[in-house]
């Protein structure tokens, strides 16, 4: 089965648990990044794999998702060229302008980063070609 690494953590949730840092210091964050290793899931094209990601969270996080991009080539359904996840979880809240998902699979301040893993995990393994960021992913890799 795939899994997680974290390698590097410096998101806000975890301020929020350090009191040592100060409230003016908190909200001089602007941006806060933290680095994942996935590892591709069994019985997957990307069994065997190691795939580094940053979760970029935005100022206004949590009331805006944060953003997640593979630092390596990815080739996949829901990830773009540039490495850029495309999934439901990670859309800004609201009703979509496409009417593809409901606003109840998108983004939502009660969302947690465990479960944007988790997402991103289960969509390596599962891909959603009718949602394709990548086209030539989708009729390729998974026909």
């Amino acid at each position: 089965m795939g899994g997680i690494d974290c390698v590097s953590l410096s998101p806000p949730f975890h301020l929020q648990r350090n009191t040592s840092i100060s409230r003016e210091s908190r909200l001089k964050i602007k941006v806060c990044l933290c680095v994942y290793k996935f590892s591709g899931p069994a019985d997957t094209p990307f069994e065997g794999g190691v795939f580094p990601a940053i979760l970029k969270f935005p100022k206004d996080y949590p009331l805006n998702p944060p953003t997640m991009r593979f630092t390596c080539k990815m080739f996949h359904p829901n990830v773009y060229e540039n490495g850029e996840v495309c999934i439901s979880i990670l859309h800004p809240p609201g009703e979509d302008p496409n009417m593809y998902e409901s606003s109840s699979e998108r983004w939502s301040p009660v969302q947690s980063v465990e479960k944007i893993l988790l997402s991103v995990l289960s969509m390596i393994a599962e891909p959603n070609d009718e949602s394709g960021a990548n086209v030539d992913a989708s009729v390729g890799i998974f026909i």
